[in-house]
């Protein structure tokens, strides 16, 4: 038998699949708005007991006006406060539980959070991290800094064979100038998070991670930049204190007498490797170069010259810089041979020719006149002379304090 659908129907039919997208949006619009109670109170740390503290948990969801509110403060399950903000204090010290429980009315959340009282008398500790920087940098200049950590690595005797600049370092942290805050309490942690980007413990907390822990640590394996650490200390009371420095570590090596095969030869360019670094827009420090610089030196006249007579007597040698795409940076090729004396000590019988580039070259790619950063190669490269040339000196500097 064939079934027959009269007007009616195929309206009705209509009407419920007009709803069923109107349903499916609320659908959407209600998980966009899930119920969420979440609460902050302060002062966050160092409270003690009759401290008044303030509660509020205008960060729930959904912020519209349908919220009820309810606090537990002593985590007995009784109603202690309602509404959006709260105040409390405590009349003894300890670790206590909060507890906040929100309703749409038919539905409900909560949050659990917990705070140290400390006793009414008890005194903040002073958190103090022990400042120190390199007597001098690697062309033993004075290195004159009183408020950051500032060191140099320096690497004067290079193997033709190592053409990375891959060492690393060890810093030390001392946070033996804290003090506990009285004679007679004494600081019981000292923790360090020396990475402010991460938040390792995923609290929301991008800067009380545990990375090392005690009042004198060995941070190792520290490339060459620019960085942000921060000290959380803990004293016998239960009271809080942090610091934090700046951490600056520079470099430099230098490869000496080598040869650079004639242009027409298979070994007429060599090839030297660096990290960079720039992260001038991270949310909670920067790690940015201040500028990378090759510093080439070579002898004007080629000892093993032959045909003199062609001007490959006359020695050319350039560098250029390539970034991690290959792309060709920047190049020291239209320096005059009359003008290659760059430095303060460039003998009259070599060429001195530096390729200085500056942090903004190695910013966003997209940026036009930027390569962005990461692994760059620096090549001393033979392009004219048909004789092997002699180099004197190449040296190589990321300087990320100055």
């Amino acid at each position: 038998m064939k079934l027959q659908f009269g007007p009616l129907l195929l309206a009705g039919m209509m009407v419920l699949v007009s709803l069923s997208g109107c349903i499916f949006e609320e659908g959407e619009s209600s998980s966009k708005s899930e119920l969420l109670a979440v609460f902050n109170f302060s002062p966050s740390e160092n409270i003690k007991v009759g401290d008044t503290i303030s509660f509020d948990a205008g960060s729930s969801t959904p912020n519209d006006g349908s919220l009820t509110y309810r606090w537990d403060f002593d985590n007995d399950s009784s109603v202690d406060k309602t509404g959006m903000t709260a105040e409390w204090s405590y009349d003894s010290s300890g670790t206590k539980t909060i507890v906040l429980t929100i309703s749409d009315g038919s539905k409900t959340s909560e949050q659990i959070k917990e705070l140290t009282i400390a006793v009414a008398t008890a005194v903040e500790p002073v958190a103090e991290i022990t400042q120190y920087n390199d007597a001098e940098d690697c062309e033993n200049n004075d290195v004159d800094e009183d408020t950051h950590i500032v060191l140099w690595m320096c690497y004067y005797d290079k193997s033709q064979t190592d053409r990375d600049v891959s060492e690393t370092t060890s810093i030390t942290l001392d946070a033996s100038d804290s003090d506990a805050g009285n004679p007679d309490e004494y600081i019981s942690e000292y923790n360090w998070d020396i990475d402010l980007n991460i938040d390792a413990d995923d609290d929301g907390d991008f800067e009380n991670d545990v990375d090392f822990s005690g009042e004198t640590v060995t941070w190792a394996d520290v490339e060459p930049g620019e960085y942000k650490v921060k000290l959380n200390i803990k004293n016998s009371q239960d009271m809080v204190d942090s610091d934090t420095i700046k951490v600056y570590v520079s470099y430099a090596a230098k490869w000496s007498d080598f040869e650079i095969g004639s242009n027409t030869s298979n070994n007429n360019e060599l090839d030297f490797d660096v990290s960079i670094t720039y992260d001038r827009d991270s949310a909670n420090h920067k790690n940015t170069i201040i500028k990378a610089v090759a510093e080439l030196t070579y002898p004007q006249q080629d000892d093993g010259c032959f045909d003199p007579g062609t001007g490959n007597c006359r020695a050319k040698l350039d560098v250029y810089a390539y970034n991690e795409d290959d792309d060709e940076a920047r190049n020291t090729s239209s320096v005059g041979l009359d003008q290659r004396n760059d430095g303060d000590d460039c003998d009259e019988a070599n060429d001195c020719v530096f390729l200085t580039i500056s942090s903004y070259t190695f910013g966003d790619s997209d940026n036009e006149g930027t390569y962005g950063d990461g692994d760059w190669t620096f090549k001393i490269e033979n392009r004219e002379r048909a004789n092997d040339l002699r180099v004197e000196s190449f040296i190589i500097r990321l300087v990320y304090f100055q």
